[in-house]
């Protein structure tokens, strides 16, 4: 008897789809020899095979949906350069839309199996990216064959990434074989040799769900993976920038809300500041805001959060920049644990483009995990050597955690404090292989005049040269231009401004 699912190495086309006749089978190929041995029906007499869910399948003999096919007008598609545009896409930094294309992958497993050892080193740090977080890879040796052999005797993974360098006649007809032993639903991605439309379009029809070529690269895989389990009825999902100080005093809390106050009134985006040091919180007072219990009603509830309560809990400061204070009250031991936060710190992230997470000088399980799973990391340290070892520290672990991502940014504050030895930037930048991004010099008459009257120091100290320093940091941050008002002169910058050396460009 027949059967429905034999390898096959091509199927037919429509007119607009007619393949190169390099890709036919001929009479002594390997995949002519296979198809037609042993009396097995013809290209004409089968359906195409998928990965897919069958449409309506019976119990005797499973049926499977037709391929998708692209629409007219596709012809000019180019997959490489469109996977490589996309990747790019997904981990740039936003520009003018407002908001940033970030990742996110469920809890499924992953099966890799790859031929190139460029491959699987590229899968492997993939695995270890934070998007990846709640996903279980597995990497194994060996290209389509292998995950046929291996799923003779297992059940298929909802995905399945397989590598195969051969030919492109034969790469379909391994397809086909890896077809008959998957499961319904998995979804497959195909590493190939071939850049070439007409092969992406044949695996399209045979359901492959995306098909890369080599060599790939980590973001390139997790961009990949991201499309197939993007959730269409969440597509925005803002930018997340922690502000953590090396050592208690370092002032991270007041950089944290005066980055935020300037990237809401000078970069003019929709910011929330969530203070997660619940105890001892201070944005309720650097805002001149009553604490209400946003944060602490949000932890205590994060199954239940949606857009109208979360839009209650938040204080609104300006009409660009909300809050979510924290209680700053003791009467509670603030036993929450890391689901919690990570839930509520997810949900805050669809209300803006941007979320500024002030948290406090401790460490725990959701530190650790909030550190690593937020977009950018501004670690706030002082000039002394106990910042030095724990910014080294916390740069050493969070590199360890983000090895697709760029190092935390170093902020040097409370720089030139009178009397008080201090280690060179210089000095300090090269410990820790991270040379600070900023420097903001110490003012106390500034910082403590703006904290007493419950202000911002553009507000307070507008010509400062630490609220320059802020517009700055915002600018880094955002990845976005401080927009000039019509009929405005771009000003020259003061000669001795203490930012012109580190922007200048180098010869």
């Amino acid at each position: 008897m027949s059967n429905a699912f034999a390898p096959r190495p091509f199927e037919d086309f429509e007119d607009e789809f007619d393949l190169d006749m390099g890709y036919a089978a001929q009479p002594g190929s390997m995949a002519a020899s296979d198809a037609s041995a042993g009396g097995e029906p013809t290209a004409d007499q089968r359906e195409p095979l998928q990965f897919m869910a069958p449409a309506a399948p019976t119990p005797a003999v499973p049926t499977l949906p037709e391929s998708p096919t692209f629409s007219e007008g596709g012809d000019a598609f180019n997959p490489v350069g469109e996977l490589v545009a996309g990747a790019a896409a997904a981990f740039a930094p936003p520009a003018l839309s407002g908001h940033a294309a970030e990742v996110s992958i469920p809890r499924i497993a992953i099966h890799v199996f790859a031929e190139r050892q460029d491959t699987l080193a590229s899968a492997e740090r993939a695995g270890q990216d934070r998007r990846l977080a709640r996903a279980t890879t597995q990497i194994r040796v060996g290209g389509v064959a292998a995950a046929v052999e291996a799923y003779q005797h297992e059940p298929t993974p909802p995905l399945i990434i397989v590598e195969c360098m051969k030919d492109p006649q034969t790469l379909l007809w391994e397809v086909d074989q890896l077809a008959e032993v998957c499961d319904a639903g998995t979804k497959v991605v195909v590493v190939g040799a071939t850049n070439d439309i007409l092969l992406f379009r044949e695996l399209m029809r045979r359901g492959v769900s995306e098909y890369l070529v080599a060599p790939v690269q980590p973001l390139q895989l997790i961009s990949a993976i991201g499309g197939l389990f993007a959730d269409p009825a969440q597509p925005f999902v803002g930018r997340s920038i922690a502000f953590v100080g090396a050592r208690g005093g370092s002032g991270s809390s007041s950089i944290a809300h005066n980055t935020a106050y300037a990237m809401s009134e000078r970069v003019g985006a929709n910011t929330v500041i969530v203070d997660y040091d619940l105890p001892f919180g201070t944005a309720g007072l650097d805002f001149n805001q009553d604490p209400l219990s946003g944060v602490a009603d949000a932890l205590s509830q994060p199954d239940r959060l949606d857009a109208t309560l979360l839009d209650r809990m938040m204080v609104r400061c300006t009409d660009k920049l909300s809050l979510f204070a924290a209680p700053a009250t003791l009467d509670t031991d603030w036993d929450i644990t890391p689901d919690a936060f990570e839930e509520v710190t997810t949900r805050i992230r669809s209300t803006a483009p941007f979320v500024v997470l002030d948290l406090p000088h401790l460490w725990s399980g959701w530190m650790r995990r909030t550190l690593i799973s937020a977009d950018e990391v501004v670690i706030v340290a002082t000039p002394d050597l106990a910042s030095l070892r724990n910014a080294k520290n916390m740069i050493d672990l969070i590199k360890q955690g983000r090895p697709n991502d760029a190092p935390p940014r170093l902020v040097l504050n409370q720089v030139g404090v009178p009397g008080r030895p201090e280690i060179p930037a210089k000095e300090f930048g090269n410990a820790l292989g991270v040379h600070p991004s900023l420097m903001i010099p110490f003012d106390a008459k500034t910082f403590g005049a703006a904290a007493n009257n419950g202000q911002m120091i553009l507000d307070s100290g507008a010509k400062s040269k630490a609220a320059e320093a802020f517009q700055t940091l915002a600018q880094i941050v955002s990845h976005r231009e401080i927009p000039m008002l019509p009929g405005a002169k771009a000003s020259k910058p003061a000669a001795k401004s203490m930012l012109s050396g580190l922007f200048k460009k180098k010869s």
